[in-house]
């Protein structure tokens, strides 16, 4: 019987089968950010332990720094001074590679590590942070961790893992024009569920997954925690291989070919089982937007809210009533033309650079809606430089758009800047918890393009909905 992708990666890791389907698995990069990786440099210092790799580490600042122009070490979140400097001084201490305010490098952690190569095919790689998965895009085996287990890690290169299943997601056909992997990914909550990869590791694989470019498999990959996946991973190709090379981190010269030559072989087998399979049209795919507290309420733009019948299979009527009275909306009633207060850009799961040139033209030439507060993040310092270099900057200010440092910013409520109870946000990020971008926040996430138009219309509009009412007679 044929192996899958991940079985290839977990056996080549595996220093030592605990039994009950427990290994001792190498890890072979550890991932840090300020808000929690000063605590696990500062915790395994005075334990009397040092990072036993320091090579394999790599730190950045991006959860809880400011991301406002001229920023400095001070942060609006009231304790974030102390996280920053901690982290600094214990990364420093501990030898390891830091992408520091300041450095043209530094953004959010899944942004940077892609662009820089610190990922690359077949590794397994942890972070503590949820998201981790989005690392996956690359073929590696990326998951996020406790602060614990990040100490554990950077102790022995080593983390005790019990193995978890394998669903593969199979996904054929062509994505419409206007269609994005965002769209795809909140397809995929809404017809699965919040749970529907509970304790597995989940493979995306099929025609539309294969046609998408590295950011696009990044943003499916971010979102596959939002369905409970232990993580998620797409076999890497010519399309991975090509974004690779080159970058920092990157092997060269010889180094690189004989890499490649191992990474092709990073695919599940023809025979491969998985514990469950699913097949998806790409054709059913459509823009999407969420209208609850969870990824999964999540609906076509042109849709309306649910009742709770139509989703019983998948939410609780406790869940879902929760979710309209938070959200001030009624079942049956439609999305688009829903008034918002604001609009945002940014994250790991959609602030890279082909995400903002995709907003950006539908903003150029256009400007926000009066009363719509607008903000862009870029996800790195390279990504904000890029952007700059062919003047997306000024696109956004001219639209109304403010325009960022690089960090999570208010993809949640942590860094300490917040939109106001009960505005109605429409949200590039990859969660809409009840609060998650402030409190009493009702945030509806989308592709980076529905949040453009949204915000030019101040309502919550499909990017195709722009240009048909400049269409109309006396637009």
């Amino acid at each position: 019987m044929g192996q899958t992708l991940f079985a290839k990666i977990w056996d080549r890791h595996v220093v030592e089968d605990l039994g009950g389907g427990t290994g001792l698995v190498l890890i072979d990069r550890v991932l840090l950010h300020e808000r929690t990786g000063g605590v696990a440099l500062e915790s395994l210092a005075a334990a009397g332990r040092a990072v036993a790799s320091p090579a394999q580490v790599f730190a950045t600042m991006d959860h809880v720094v400011d991301t406002l122009p001229g920023r400095t070490d001070r942060t609006i979140m009231p304790t974030g001074t102390a996280f920053i400097t901690a982290t600094r001084d214990a990364a420093k201490a501990a030898g390891i590679t830091l992408f520091d305010l300041g450095d043209p490098r530094q953004g959010i952690v899944h942004v940077i590590s892609p662009e820089q190569a610190i990922v690359l095919p077949g590794l397994t790689l942890v972070c503590p942070d949820s998201h981790t998965c989005s690392q996956g895009a690359l073929g590696a085996l990326a998951w996020g961790i406790g602060s614990s287990e990040a100490e554990h890690a950077l102790a022995t290169t080593t983390l005790r893992v019990t193995r978890p299943k394998t669903m593969r997601i199979t996904i054929d056909g062509v994505l419409a024009a206007g269609v994005t992997a965002k769209d795809l990914a909140l397809h995929l909550l809404a017809r699965f569920g919040s749970a529907g990869a509970r304790g597995h590791v989940l493979e995306y694989a099929g025609t539309a997954v294969r046609a998408l470019d590295v950011e696009g498999r990044l943003t499916l990959c971010n979102m596959a925690t939002e369905c409970a996946a232990f993580s998620a991973i797409i076999a890497p190709d010519d399309t991975v291989f090509a974004y690779l090379e080159g970058r920092p981190y990157a092997p060269k010269g010889a180094l690189w070919d004989r890499a490649v030559a191992d990474w092709r072989t990073l695919t599940s087998d023809a025979d491969a089982v998985f514990d469950t399979e699913h097949r998806v049209d790409a054709a059913d795919v459509v823009p999407m937007v969420t209208w609850g507290t969870s990824p999964q309420q999540a609906v076509p733009l042109g849709g309306a809210v649910p009742a709770f019948a139509d989703v019983s299979d998948r939410d609780t009527a406790e869940a879902h009533g929760r979710a309209l009275d938070y959200m001030g909306l009624a079942a049956g009633e439609a999305l688009a033309g829903a008034a918002i207060d604001a609009a945002f850009i940014g994250s790991c799961t959609n602030a890279r650079l082909s995400d903002l040139r995709r907003a950006a033209a539908i903003l150029d030439g256009r400007h926000v809606a009066p009363g719509v507060r607008a903000i862009c993040v870029p996800g790195s310092g390279a990504v904000k430089a890029a952007a700059e270099a062919e003047g997306l900057d000024r696109i956004f200010l001219d639209a109304g758009f403010e325009w960022r440092e690089p960090g999570c910013s208010m993809c949640f409520f942590a860094g300490g800047e917040s939109f106001g109870a009960q505005q109605r946000v429409i949200s590039s990020t990859n969660r809409n918890f009840e609060s998650r971008q402030g409190p009493g926040t009702r945030s509806h996430l989308a592709s980076p393009e529905t949040v453009a138009a949204s915000a030019i219309a101040g309502r919550i509009v499909a990017p195709a909905a722009l240009d048909t009412a400049a269409a109309e007679p006396g637009a």
